[in-house]
């Protein structure tokens, strides 16, 4: 049976990432792999570093997705690729890659994991985590600053000129793809237990997701 594919997508500050490690922990090492969005965003090495920062990275087009594609239908084929790794402080690829091998359920997050066709019809399970915009710009805030050395003017900014509209534009009528819509994100265990127990029915009796 190939790889079970479940797309998360949501907000910036959301709770995807809490959603998407609580699936994770669910089960056994080897059997969940995560594969985030941010590692594929496009190789910028013939850019300075003041033309990287200024990329809209909340646009769709910031996102090498033929790859992700790409290496998803290698992995349900039973082969190993190299991810991606990704400087927030650079703006740009690291030389190095991320050797992963094919499990048996892969967890594709990010903000707009729902916004590709060609993305979306891999997908066994489409799942939209809604949290209020408040919420999802203080923990952006708290992250930027504290995880990726960015200053306060420099999220406010970023985030009135690129993620709200973006988000919008983008993220928001995403909701209406889902197959299950995940209120306030990673403190919503119910939803983990819901899904969790679709990937067993799926697992256990190889019956079609919905």
């Amino acid at each position: 049976m190939k790889s079970i594919i479940i797309g998360i997508a949501g907000g910036t500050g959301s709770g995807k990432t809490t959603i998407a490690k609580n699936i994770v922990k669910e089960y056994g090492p080897g059997e969940v792999l995560r594969l985030e969005l941010d590692s594929y965003y496009r190789d910028q090495s013939n850019l300075s570093q003041n033309e990287r920062a200024a990329i809209n990275y909340d646009h769709p087009s910031s996102l090498e997705i033929e790859l992700l594609v790409k290496h998803i239908e290698h992995l349900c084929h039973g082969e190993a690729v190299e991810i991606p790794i990704y400087n927030f402080a650079t703006h740009n690829r690291a030389t190095e890659t991320r050797r992963v091998e094919p499990h048996k359920v892969i967890v594709v997050e990010g903000i707009l994991a729902l916004s590709y066709s060609e993305l979306t019809e891999k997908m066994d399970v489409k799942l939209y985590v809604d949290t209020p915009s408040d919420i999802r710009f203080i923990r952006r805030l708290k992250r930027d600053i504290n995880e990726r050395g960015r200053s306060v003017d420099s999220v406010i900014m970023q985030y009135r000129k690129t993620v709200r509209p973006m988000h919008a534009q983008f993220v928001e009528p995403n909701k209406y793809l889902a197959d299950i819509i995940i209120p306030e994100g990673g403190l919503n265990h119910v939803a983990v237990d819901l899904i969790r127990t679709k990937i067993n029915a799926i697992l256990e009796k190889n019956i079609d997701p919905f």
